[in-house]
């Protein structure tokens, strides 16, 4: 018998958080252990500090998002949080890609969605929903901090903000899968990001995607 995930919503609207937790309790091997209204809530509640995935949202009275992210993640690094948000805005990503989320959604996203983030963070991977990838990538700008990165990684780069997968990118680019995990590999290096969030972090505060 497969693990029981459990869940924690965080969020200062009941009614998101009843439709949620409806959509979600009982489904795929999930189950609702714990809901809080804002994030110093969240923090005082054992059960939701015991949770297997997090979901949060980063507009909150009292203690926001990104800020209860970080203090829970210092108190349990085993924590999956996935950002909720009404907003794809970058300010809005980047504050909790730096507080250490793992997934982001829009509050619109939907229930299939849902469902690939928890599996992706359960698995260790990074989730961002296609709407989130849409707003945060654009046209690429070459301007002077993009000369660390070779005209290829830069066309690798834009392809992992679209949100594309490795093959995707190769099919793309006429290029192999080894390559462009080669290329992926310089990047993180060049970048000194960690994975695929924080290359897109990069990538905005560098300008190399229009937002």
């Amino acid at each position: 018998m497969e693990k029981e995930i459990k869940i924690a919503l965080v969020d200062d609207h009941a009614l998101f958080r009843n439709g949620l937790r409806g959509l979600i309790d009982g489904r795929q091997g999930c189950r609702v252990v714990a809901e809080a209204s804002d994030g110093a809530e969240f923090l005082e509640l054992p059960e939701a500090m015991a949770a297997d995935v997090v979901f949060m949202d980063i507009a909150m009275p009292t203690l926001s998002g990104d800020k209860a992210t970080t203090l829970a993640l210092e108190r349990n690094p085993n924590l999956k949080v996935i950002c909720l948000s009404m907003f794809g805005d970058e300010k809005y990503y980047s504050r909790m890609v730096e507080a250490g989320a793992k997934g982001f959604l829009l509050k619109d996203s939907s229930i299939e969605e849902v469902f690939a983030a928890i599996k992706a963070v359960m698995n260790d991977e990074e989730y961002i929903c296609n709407a989130v990838m849409e707003a945060l990538s654009g046209a690429m700008r070459r301007n002077e901090e993009a000369e660390i990165l070779s005209e290829r990684e830069i066309d690798v780069l834009l392809g992992i903000c679209r949100g594309l997968s490795t093959q995707e990118i190769a099919d793309s680019l006429y290029l192999s899968k080894r390559t462009v995990d080669s290329h992926r590999a310089n990047i993180l290096e060049k970048t000194g990001s960690k994975n695929t969030a924080s290359l897109v972090v990069y990538a905005i505060k560098h300008n190399l995607v229009e937002v």
